[in-house]
């Protein structure tokens, strides 16, 4: 009896050090360019070199010209090893002041992308070049500028297996999807001329939400294409959700290229619960998903708090509340 006893308890550690090891192992790989390759696109997934299933999750900086003080090392090695974040997005706006289309400083606003990616290389991670439309709303207002900084990037990085391109980051306003459609067909090529295999993300309309429009009437003719979907939890719940659900059922290729847990002005209260559905059903599709944003603006999406005045080394006590949900909800993945 003693030895069966024995034997049974001897077995019982064995399957939980082995069922359960490999379950933390699991959950603890997280895609990354050194073993995972350049990432694809294979229905509606995003995989690896060898085909298996990647699911990117990180953060987005606030736009660079204003915020540059996160771009460096340390700041990505403390996301990279501290947070688990395997991606980073680096978002540069085209209109906004000091925007790249309206009398920004494009050398130092390049220069920057250049540092970024270079930091996100060195860590480990993929990254996110962010062409980042918001208020000049229609993508086409400035494609001709457009053309010119995705043929650097793609000149540039072509060769790299960790870069992604998100060549329109929410269109909104009266922006149709045959707009964004159209706009994709001239940026698409540029990339491609440089860059044949590099996963590129197309914003939907109405700040990124209406991918539904999107998978109605996919852009055809060109691999590693995914429609991005954004929101923000306080705001957007069941509907939104079935939308990008729906989507990802019929096919399509979806990436939460930016997402917040308060409301879509970036700021008001915190829906933790939605919060935590959007991850739920984002993990269950293994949808990647980038959080915004890295910074100390005063408002609720920032993850640092406005009185934090460093640009790398963060503690517990600089994070917003925006900032500890994230931190705890990366830790657990």
């Amino acid at each position: 009896m003693k030895k069966h006893i024995l034997r049974v308890c001897v077995l019982s550690v064995i399957w939980m050090i082995c069922f359960t090891g490999g379950m933390v192992e699991a959950r603890a790989k997280l895609a990354c360019p050194s073993k995972s390759g350049a990432l694809r696109v294979k229905g509606s997934s995003l995989v690896d070199e060898n085909g298996r299933k990647a699911q990117l999750r990180g953060i987005s900086t606030h736009g660079i010209a204003w915020y540059p003080a996160y771009i460096n090392r340390a700041c990505f090695r403390q996301l990279r090893r501290e947070w688990k974040v395997n991606v980073i997005r680096l978002a540069m706006y085209t209109a906004e002041y000091g925007g790249y289309c309206t009398g920004g400083d494009k050398k130092q606003l390049e220069k920057l992308i250049r540092k970024g990616v270079s930091y996100a290389t060195a860590e480990d991670m993929y990254v996110i070049i962010d062409w980042h439309v918001l208020s000049d709303q229609d993508p086409n207002r400035y494609v001709k500028e457009a053309k010119t900084f995705f043929r650097r990037m793609a000149r540039r990085y072509g060769d790299q297996n960790n870069i992604i391109y998100e060549i329109c980051n929410e269109p909104n306003g009266g922006t149709g999807w045959k707009d964004i459609k159209r706009y994709a067909g001239k940026i698409i090529p540029v990339i491609r001329a440089h860059d044949r295999d590099g996963v590129i993300l197309v914003g939907t309309p109405n700040w990124s939400q209406y991918v539904n429009e999107a998978a109605a009437d996919r852009i055809t003719g060109y691999e590693n294409i995914m429609y991005s979907l954004h929101f923000y939890a306080a705001t957007h719940k069941d509907d939104l959700r079935n939308t990008m659900v729906d989507a990802v059922k019929s096919g399509l290729p979806v990436f939460v290229s930016e997402y917040g847990i308060c409301d879509a002005s970036g700021s008001g209260a915190i829906d933790k619960k939605q919060a935590d559905r959007w991850i739920r059903v984002m993990n269950r599709y293994q949808i990647s998903y980038v959080a915004w944003n890295l910074s100390n603006k005063d408002e609720t999406s920032a993850i640092l708090k406005p009185g934090c005045a460093k640009g790398n080394h963060f503690t517990k006590k600089d994070l917003s509340a925006s900032g500890k949900w994230l931190y705890r909800m990366l830790k657990k993945q």
